[in-house]
């Protein structure tokens, strides 16, 4: 199933993969508001469709958009309140880059009028598009499995400190799914010696998973933020695939979503 915004496969397990952030477009009736470096749009989570290819061989519907999160980020609440207070945030239509730098030119920022247009155009298709194949999943399978798939340069002053693990599992502190899921997942992590990992640090889980993520009613989200050195060879442009670290990588990820596909609800 395929929307002007969205591209949405059906599958047959009990999984839904939603990558909100591995959008690249631009309308070309925005770009002129763009700063240059902008349109580069550096802040995309960077190869999803191949990390996750294996996705679809497990059953798993695959939700992806075509538009980048600079037109309107798909992980932010509609009424643009922060995600984590207190720190650096980017907002429902960013303003910055994860580096702090402006991404528009003076006075081309969206009003409130042209954020309200974004959110009919793009944001709200791919909410209902998510909402309704949860709902089609749990209706087929009792229960549905959420799983929110990101990444992330490992440096990033203006939104951290310090360097980011290599894997980061968000479960909202255990809000957004069982905790025998959020135990289950975590000893895979455990189990591999490739990468650092954390559960619930700087990135405990986005809109979509605080929102989507109801396991007293059998919906249960988790978010796997991952740094771009674990698939790439730079984490700068030209942003470009290291398929050694790919092979790595994928067994990894694929033992992930197998063990979130063998769990079942007490």
């Amino acid at each position: 199933m395929s929307d002007a915004v969205f591209t949405l496969h059906r599958g047959t397990a009990p999984l839904l993969l939603s990558t909100p952030h591995a959008g690249t477009r631009i309308p070309d009736a925005m770009k002129t508001g763009f700063t240059e470096r902008a349109l580069a749009v550096e802040d995309t989570d960077w190869h999803l469709d191949t990390l996750y290819g294996f996705a679809r061989e497990l059953g798993a519907s695959q939700l992806v958009p075509h538009y980048s999160r600079y037109v309107i980020d798909l992980n932010r609440p509609p009424e643009n309140a922060p995600m984590y207070p207190g720190i650096n945030n980017t907002e429902l239509c960013p303003t910055r880059s994860f580096e702090g730098l402006p991404l528009y030119r003076d006075g081309k920022a969206p009003d409130d009028a042209g954020v309200a247009r974004r959110l009919d155009a793009y944001w709200r298709p791919y909410h209902a598009a998510l909402a309704e194949e949860l709902a089609r999943i749990k209706a087929q399978h009792g229960f549905a499995l959420l799983w929110e798939g990101h990444s992330i340069k490992s440096l990033l002053p203006w939104l951290f400190e310090g360097r980011l693990p290599d894997l980061n599992l968000g479960t909202v502190d255990g809000a957004s799914c069982a905790p025998d899921l959020r135990a289950t997942l975590g000893r895979v992590l455990e189990a591999q010696s490739a990468y650092s990992h954390v559960t619930d640090g700087r990135f405990k889980g986005g809109y979509i998973t605080r929102h989507y993520g109801l396991p007293r009613q059998q919906v249960h989200a988790v978010q796997l933020e991952m740094c771009f050195h674990c698939y790439m060879r730079d984490e700068a442009s030209p942003f470009r695939l290291d398929p050694q670290r790919v092979a790595q990588l994928q067994p990894v990820l694929r033992s992930l979503l197998q063990a979130a596909l063998d769990w079942r609800p007490q």
